[in-house]
């Protein structure tokens, strides 16, 4: 996925911000528990839709970044969720890690993962209608 000037342009409009809804399943489901929701992927994708498809948010937002999960979803209407963020005037973008392990030899501590294959998500992404990674 090449980002270009024209993307980059877009994405930093004066005024406009970067919605990060890109949280890991784990996370998103603590979220679900606190609000006394069952943890599902309906659940997940449903309080997605209502954040990219909330009335006017492209007056305060340029890009919406997603988890995986989220981006290979489709909406009520069937849309996908980069088609809908597209068509609302606002950028798709894809977190492209895998995620932070135990690191090797050092006891609590963690690294983020996701450079081994990040070429061919990359391109996979960019084909399902990413503008920008994160």
């Amino acid at each position: 996925m090449a980002v270009n000037g024209q993307t980059t342009a877009l994405l930093v409009r004066s005024g406009k911000g970067i919605l990060a809804a890109d949280e890991s399943v784990s996370t998103m489901n603590a979220r679900l528990v606190a609000a006394g929701m069952t943890c599902t992927a309906e659940n997940r994708r449903a309080y997605r839709e209502m954040l990219v498809t909330t009335p006017h948010l492209s007056e305060g937002v340029s890009g919406v970044i997603l988890c995986d999960e989220t981006f290979r979803q489709r909406l009520d209407n069937g849309q996908t969720f980069p088609e809908a963020l597209a068509t609302r005037g606002l950028l798709p973008g894809i977190k492209v890690d895998t995620g932070a392990k135990p690191l090797a030899g050092a006891p609590g501590e963690t690294i983020t993962e996701g450079l081994d294959g990040l070429r061919e998500r990359l391109t996979e992404y960019a084909l399902l209608g990413a503008r920008f990674a994160k």
